[in-house]
């Protein structure tokens, strides 16, 4: 109720200036709110971990955790958080995010704009959310693409102690040559040295934490298989699917619909169905899928869940909905699941 009132004065602002009040204010008002997810009461086993419910926040929107409390009150089983490069970047110039509301979409070139690792960590050990946190690594924009898997270890090593999982973003659209990762040949080494690193750090440790792989909705049915493959073959833990797209199909006509950047919300979500259910059948249950891409309603969610994914997450759909989207996705999501 609250956020239909908020809506219409967070959208008369600069898209990235309301995302950054709306995180202000996250962030220091956080603490009145009682941190604890509210909706657990169909709990989904996922990577070995205890998800309360089916329904996550995606990455992009909190890239630094800072407002990971007051985020983890509006009833999400999960939230990702990031992502994070190991050194701070200021991200594209901007304007770098653009609304779309005629066809509830965004168009974004932020350019993993963060503060950096090291940041992030604090921020996480400041938090009082216990619940399940995913951490995304990336690499900075400088760093040259065959230096790459450097930047991930960087990271991997430092969220390691504080995430319940870490997804290695290989699949925006806005840092020069990254999707480069995804060929067979790259995709190949980095996932190596990411699964050695990983199984020195769970010996460190004395605790294995999950490494899933974010994937782009723009690959043909043998990019996916070769993905598929790589995945199986290097015991990654879960895939998100997807990630924005480059896409223009359905927004060419609208305004800001030719800016550059990655594509969200409703235009993505056949797209980011359709790797679903193409990785769904090629892994067959191996492992899991995490369904991200056009959840705008609940309705949304759950064929992401029928198409094959274990888990689906959020991000467009809450910018327009708003927190209530959460509680319904669960409502129907727990409908829609075996008991």
């Amino acid at each position: 109720m609250l956020y239909k009132f908020a809506r219409p004065f967070l959208f008369s602002l600069d898209p990235e200036t309301a995302h950054t009040l709306a995180l202000w204010s996250m962030s220091h008002f956080g603490g009145f709110i009682r941190c604890n997810p509210m909706l657990t009461d169909k709990p989904v086993q996922v990577m070995g971990l205890e998800f309360p419910n089916h329904i996550g926040l995606a990455a992009g929107l909190d890239k630094n955790g800072e407002a990971i409390d007051a985020l983890a009150s509006f009833g999400f089983g999960h939230i990702e958080i990031g992502t994070v490069t190991p050194r701070p970047q200021p991200g594209n110039p901007r304007p770098r995010m653009f609304r779309i509301p005629k066809q509830q979409a965004i168009i974004n070139r932020m350019g993993f704009n963060n503060h950096g690792v090291d940041n992030l960590v604090a921020n996480v050990k400041a938090a009082r959310y216990r619940g399940i946190l995913g951490i995304n690594i990336g690499k900075n924009f400088d760093t040259p693409i065959d230096k790459a898997a450097d930047d991930y270890l960087i990271c991997l090593d430092k969220v390691y102690p504080h995430a319940s999982y870490v997804t290695v973003n290989i699949s925006s659209p806005n840092t020069k040559n990254l999707r480069q990762l995804q060929g067979e040949s790259e995709l190949d080494a980095l996932l190596g040295a990411l699964k050695s690193r990983q199984t020195a750090l769970a010996d460190q440790h004395g605790r294995y934490v999950p490494v899933a792989l974010k994937i782009a909705p723009d690959l043909d049915e043998a990019q996916v298989t070769n993905i598929a493959d790589a995945l199986r073959r290097h015991r990654i833990d879960g895939v998100i699917a997807t990630n924005t797209t480059l896409s223009r199909e359905g927004v060419e006509k609208e305004k800001h619909g030719g800016e550059t950047g990655g594509l969200s919300g409703l235009p993505v979500r056949e797209k980011s169905t359709t790797v679903i259910r193409q990785l769904s059948r090629l892994l067959a249950g191996e492992l899991p899928i995490i369904g991200v891409g056009g959840v705008m309603e609940p309705e949304d969610a759950v064929e992401k869940l029928q198409a094959g994914a274990a888990l689906v997450q959020l991000y467009t759909g809450f910018i327009y909905s708003g927190p209530g989207l959460v509680k319904e996705c669960v409502a129907a999501t727990r409908e829609a699941t075996p008991a």
